[in-house]
């Protein structure tokens, strides 16, 4: 990527979208809508000054929302360019609220509220669309219980946590014990709060709280309004204290999850919603459950599916592999549900296809391997190409010519054609280049003579 970046033939528009294109194969005018960073890409750094003083803290969707960030972010660690931008739906500058901290701390003086969308216009020979894809939505199958059960996470949202940059910095943390952490930092900065206030009355009256309140209780200091404000808040605040001391106590137990369960085929070969292989959740799997064990030796992974599909080169020896030592299990099933059992462990009930018995098991953690869904933006970006989609959503392409989508000159590759590993998509995106580059000399032989 850094090689891209810096290479002169290359201009990278990143943050900005598509808005019209006009004309035809080796003469296309495209409009594209440079949005608002608020952020001077020129000026910026990059050195995170802005992002460390932001007061606003909002959920990280690089993250999968298992992370926070900052209403002034990087979307992640050696992007190209290496710049920050303000997130307008949560700045409080930009939304009218006082504040402006990151304006004040950035040497570089690249705050711009005042940044506006910019419309640039492009002539170009040929277009290649490589819009990627998007993840299932889990929780349209109600039975495996996604976003009811902590533990059940998708496959993205569990790459995400055995990444060293990551929320957890690589360690298996399960989501329930997150949260539960979350809720801990939470009730200290509120009891530290409501300490300071109780501190006040007791240098005021030279008394400790809890003596005091039992004299208060014993009916003492009946229509003294100043201690009856003191009362209040000591029960409050141990209505605080209480409750986290029991969360300290359970968080005491906490661990990295070591029991995997890989769910295979969600969303795909599944005639309620994507009939079709999605071609690499296996091997994804694989991949995961062989890291988890590099991470922590005593990880053991079970893999239910109706059958692994390791179609590549060296991609069978990679399972056997897996299962020989990395302590991975693969056992032909159909999960019927999950539900939740004791600490928050998910339990997976499942048909035994080989013994032909409904058997059931728990975990610490379930990651759901997610069919590749047609990417959201399709539908809006195929009308402003003017071509045309294939019954599943994704960009129709002919059957001799596999990179040629429905309008001569535009080309799709990688996972805006159908769901494909890297590997696949690069070659695609190889040969993609190719006929593009046929385009372009076609146009200036014409040109010429």
């Amino acid at each position: 990527m850094l090689d891209v970046g810096r290479h002169p033939n290359i201009e990278l528009m990143a943050y900005s979208e598509v808005d019209k294109v006009e004309g035809e194969a080796g003469d296309f005018k495209v409009t594209v809508r440079r949005k608002a960073r608020y952020v001077d890409e020129d000026k910026c750094t990059g050195c995170g000054a802005c992002a460390e003083k932001c007061p606003t803290v909002v959920s990280d969707t690089f993250n999968e929302g298992l992370g926070k960030r900052r209403a002034v972010y990087s979307w992640f660690a050696q992007g190209i360019p290496s710049t920050h931008t303000i997130d307008p739906d949560h700045c409080r500058q930009l939304n009218g609220k006082k504040c402006g901290i990151c304006q004040k701390v950035c040497q570089a003086d690249a705050i711009n509220f005042d940044q506006k969308d910019r419309l640039i216009e492009l002539n170009v020979g040929a277009i290649i669309v490589a819009s990627g894809y998007d993840v299932f939505d889990a929780s349209r199958i109600p039975e495996y219980q996604y976003k009811q059960i902590p533990n059940v996470i998708t496959a993205i949202e569990f790459e995400r946590l055995l990444s060293a940059s990551g929320p957890t910095s690589g360690h298996l943390d399960r989501p329930s014990d997150l949260a539960i952490e979350e809720e801990i930092q939470g009730l200290e900065k509120k009891a530290k709060k409501s300490r300071k206030m109780l501190d006040k009355f007791e240098k005021k009256y030279e008394q400790p709280s809890a003596e005091f309140y039992e004299q208060y209780r014993d009916g003492e200091y009946d229509g003294d309004e100043d201690r009856k404000k003191w009362a209040e808040k000591y029960g409050a605040h141990l209505a605080l204290v209480e409750p986290l001391e029991d969360l300290k106590r359970e968080a005491e137990a906490f661990g990295v999850a070591k029991r995997l369960a890989f769910i295979q085929c969600v969303g795909s070969r599944d005639f309620r919603f994507y009939p079709f292989c999605s071609g690499y959740c296996c091997m994804h799997s694989i991949k995961e459950a062989i890291i988890a064990n590099e991470h922590e030796s005593e990880t053991t992974s079970v893999i239910f599916g109706m059958d692994i599909r390791a179609v590549g080169k060296g991609f069978e020896e990679y399972k056997i592999r897996g299962g020989n030592q990395s302590e991975i299990s693969y056992i032909r099933a159909r999960v019927a549900e999950i539900t939740e059992g004791p600490d928050h462990n998910p339990v997976v009930v499942y048909e035994d296809t080989r013994e032909r018995k409904v058997k059931e098991q728990d975990f610490d953690m379930v990651i759901l391997a997610t069919a590749c869904a047609p990417n959201d933006s399709v539908e809006s970006l195929s009308e402003i190409l003017g071509i045309e989609v294939n019954r599943f959503g994704f960009f129709q392409t002919g059957t001799s010519q596999p990179l040629d989508t429905t309008r001569p000159g535009i080309f799709a590759c990688g996972c805006a054609h159908g769901p494909m590993d890297i590997p696949e998509s690069v070659a695609q995106a190889s040969g993609a280049a190719a006929r593009a580059a046929q385009i372009l000399t076609d146009s200036e032989m014409r040109k010429a003579s």
